[in-house]
């Protein structure tokens, strides 16, 4: 074979690569005693054991707060104001006196029905006497029949008049008592409409002012009505169990995000569905001394739902979505293989999820090295060493677990 320079010297590279390559490979596959390299290592994965638990689930709520008590002042007679006695934004007691309407007009009708009621009562003794004197006569024939009927007639006239001037006394006192504006309930007293000297008819559509008790205070939440149902069928089946006079407990969200310091306590719920929202309102009672909460604020209620007795708790961590989005997890079984697990997930606790369906208490879940095993693969179980890091601990026993929705 007639070969060139340049051809000898690539056949001769080839010659000694293919040496090398053939050299190498002997080496990889014997050792010094020409026996089998060892097999490689079996991974390692990171696994936490999960447990069943009592967990208190709880579902979060927007709402609004409203006052305990309105009321609205209103003049109930007509008149000149004379005076405004209170001072706009302070706390007012029941009974506080709030305007003066001018009472003249109304002292004068007092005292001319007492007037009239003095002249009724002392004609009447008189009348009284003389149809008594007739009753007796007309026993003994001395006068008729229709004499003594007229005269009893008189009295009962006379005594109706004076009944019907106590009544005019009795109204006219009250009409006057009418110009003393007072305070129905204790609160907070908003702005007056109207000023001095202000002219005012009796039950006019404007409120002269507004005062709101606001210590304790409602909070009003929509739930929706899918959720409350849902709640209904969960207790129904057993799934949740009601934590007594506990369940009645509302915790308190500002709108900031701090919690309210004080807890409130559930009073209703509507047994209307509103056709627009498809949600019921909730009515919660909160105590509220220092008037953080103020009427028509934006707030959130954490309202107990009940206790799920065996709860799974998943960390996040050891949760995945295969490319449908369904929630997916690796465990490792009693011989030390992994399997593939489907969940069905109710909601987020803190760092961990709720599961419904998928895991089973004592089962082995895999949270570190899952990159690194396919289903079916044999791995070395360890604890996770960063549960405490990670995880949401256990709670003390009888104590459950708390879950916001």
């Amino acid at each position: 074979m007639q070969l060139n320079k340049n051809g000898d010297k690539f056949l001769g590279w080839t010659v000694v690569s293919a040496v090398l390559a053939g050299f190498l490979l002997l080496s990889g596959c014997e050792n010094g005693h020409g026996q089998q390299a060892p097999p490689p290592p079996i991974p390692e994965v990171a696994v936490v054991t999960v447990s069943a638990q009592p967990v208190l689930l709880t579902t979060e709520l927007p709402g609004r707060t409203s006052a305990y008590r309105i009321a609205e002042i209103r003049p109930q007679v007509s008149g000149l104001i004379q005076k405004r006695l209170f001072t706009e934004g302070a706390e007012v007691k029941a009974g506080d006196m709030l305007y003066q309407i001018d009472p003249a007009s109304f002292q004068a009708a007092l005292d001319n029905a007492n007037a009239y009621l003095a002249k009724a009562e002392a004609n009447l003794p008189a009348i009284r006497s003389k149809a008594d004197r007739y009753r007796k006569l007309m026993a003994s024939n001395a006068v008729s029949q229709q004499d003594y009927d007229d005269r009893a007639a008189a009295l009962l006239q006379a005594e109706a008049e004076v009944e019907y001037w106590k009544a005019s006394v009795k109204s006219a006192r009250i009409n006057l008592g009418y110009t003393r504006i007072t305070a129905p309930i204790s609160g907070r007293i908003g702005r007056s409409n109207v000023t001095d000297g202000a002219l005012v008819t009796a039950y006019q559509s404007q409120e002269l002012t507004t005062i709101q008790q606001i210590d304790p205070i409602y909070v009003d939440v929509a739930q929706s009505a899918t959720e409350l149902q849902r709640l209904k069928q969960s207790l129904d089946a057993g799934r949740l169990k009601q934590s007594g006079a506990d369940s009645k407990k509302v915790n308190l969200l500002l709108q900031d995000g701090t919690p309210y310091s004080l807890e409130g306590t559930l009073q209703f719920r509507e047994v209307t569905v509103d056709p627009t929202t498809g949600s019921v309102i909730v009515r919660a009672i909160f105590p509220n001394p220092k008037s953080v909460l103020l009427p028509g604020m934006f707030v959130r209620a954490v309202i107990q739902e009940g206790i799920a007795e065996q709860a799974i708790l998943a960390p996040q961590q050891g949760v995945n979505r295969n490319p449908k989005g369904e929630p997916i997890a690796l465990i490792v079984d009693e011989t030390g293989q992994v399997q593939l697990r489907r969940l069905t997930l109710d909601r987020a606790i803190n760092n961990q999820w709720l599961v419904t369906s998928g895991l089973s208490g004592g089962e082995r879940l895999i949270v570190e090295g899952m990159l690194n095993v396919r289903p079916g693969a044999t791995v070395k179980a360890v604890p996770f060493d960063g549960g405490a890091a990670t995880a949401t601990p256990s709670p003390p026993t009888g104590t459950p677990t708390q879950a916001k929705n």
